[in-house]
């Protein structure tokens, strides 16, 4: 047996939050019943559910996407005012971005509808490496790229180490394994710098490489393999 907006969320039908405002809100139905009660369970392998009156089924296909979202998108579903991510990929299956990229950064996004793939790539208790390569408006000094790996106070709070690799007098690459809002913008300005183009490279074994702009691509079967059996337990559970 498994909480209702738990298997809702590892069938790929929404977050485990959103599985939880559906169910209040009415609109899940388990065995031809509506279901409001958060703290009910099911039997996956017998019992029929129903969200908005369609079938939800374990077989669903599960969608995993790389994207190079371009500059000036916002990483959303529904934005209002706002172009977001989802405007570039058309797929009539819902699916969600992992994670945050910021309105003014380029790079790799993924995007699926595989609820427990979400939370282990979104939750701050999971490690797994985001890299970047960061170009700053001025020549960067050795002594800031030391701070910058060592780790910066932002708001009374430490970041994590992170791996730091100069590429040249104002371009360098940096490894995070915490996602904080705009954090390395946040850092750079710390250390007296402004970024003049931030990209995300890669986001744990999956790597941008040559994907254009604005396009997108299904992951290969082994990056799926790779990226869900390389994700580790949380630290605190």
């Amino acid at each position: 047996m498994t909480r209702l907006q738990k298997w809702l969320s590892e069938a790929g039908v929404c977050s485990r939050r959103q599985g939880e405002a559906y169910i209040l809100a009415g609109r899940v139905r388990v065995n031809g019943k509506v279901v409001t009660e958060l703290g009910s369970k099911i039997d996956p392998l017998k019992d029929r559910v129903e969200v908005d009156g369609r079938l939800v089924s374990v077989e669903q296909m599960r969608i995993y996407i790389a994207l190079h979202k371009p500059k000036g998108y916002v990483t959303s579903c529904l934005h209002a005012g706002h172009k977001v991510v989802l405007d570039l990929i058309d797929l009539s299956e819902r699916i969600y971005p992992i994670g945050r990229l910021d309105k003014d950064s380029t790079g790799l996004l993924l995007l699926t509808n595989d609820g427990r793939l979400h939370h282990r790539l979104s939750h701050p208790s999971f490690d797994h490496e985001k890299e970047y390569e960061v170009v700053v408006q001025s020549p960067i000094e050795d002594s800031a790229l030391r701070q910058l790996a060592e780790g910066i106070s932002l708001l009374g709070t430490k970041t994590r180490p992170a791996h730091v690799r100069r590429m040249s007098g104002r371009r360098f690459r940096i490894v995070l394994q915490e996602g904080r809002n705009r954090q390395i913008r946040r850092m750079v300005r710390n250390v007296g710098h402004k970024v003049k183009r931030l990209q995300r490279i890669r986001v744990a074994q999956i790597h941008l490489g040559s994907l254009p702009e604005g396009a997108w691509r299904y992951l290969t079967s082994t990056e799926r393999k790779t990226l869900l059996r390389g994700l580790v337990e949380p630290k605190n559970t």
